[in-house]
């Protein structure tokens, strides 16, 4: 991982809502709606931070239907573990000198 996609897996992660975000979702995968009303966010606020969390590798959302014919979006974490000390810091800046 070089120092740009550490920077973005960081910054993706270091918001407080993101953090809620990932510890509602680690207990069940929810429906957009579900998680916003739970987050007491608006959906379209719900889906920026998502969508940050979905291109740094730490959620997925698929869509699924209702019973009655509703596409839903489910979101659901993704195994990740995140460990970070200098040697990865030295080591992400060498591989983004040398790209």
């Amino acid at each position: 991982m070089n120092a740009v996609e550490l920077s973005g897996k960081l910054a993706a992660i270091a918001s407080p809502h993101r953090m809620r975000i990932i510890a509602m979702l680690q207990g069940e995968p929810l429906h957009v709606s579900e998680l916003a009303r739970r987050m007491e966010m608006s959906r379209a606020l719900l889906y920026m931070h998502l969508s940050k969390l979905e291109d740094a590798g730490f959620v997925t959302g698929h869509l699924e239907l209702s019973d009655d014919g509703k596409a839903l979006k489910l979101f659901e974490v993704l195994p990740f573990v995140l460990n970070i000390d200098p040697a990865m810091i030295v080591n992400a800046i060498s591989q983004q000198e040398s790209e």
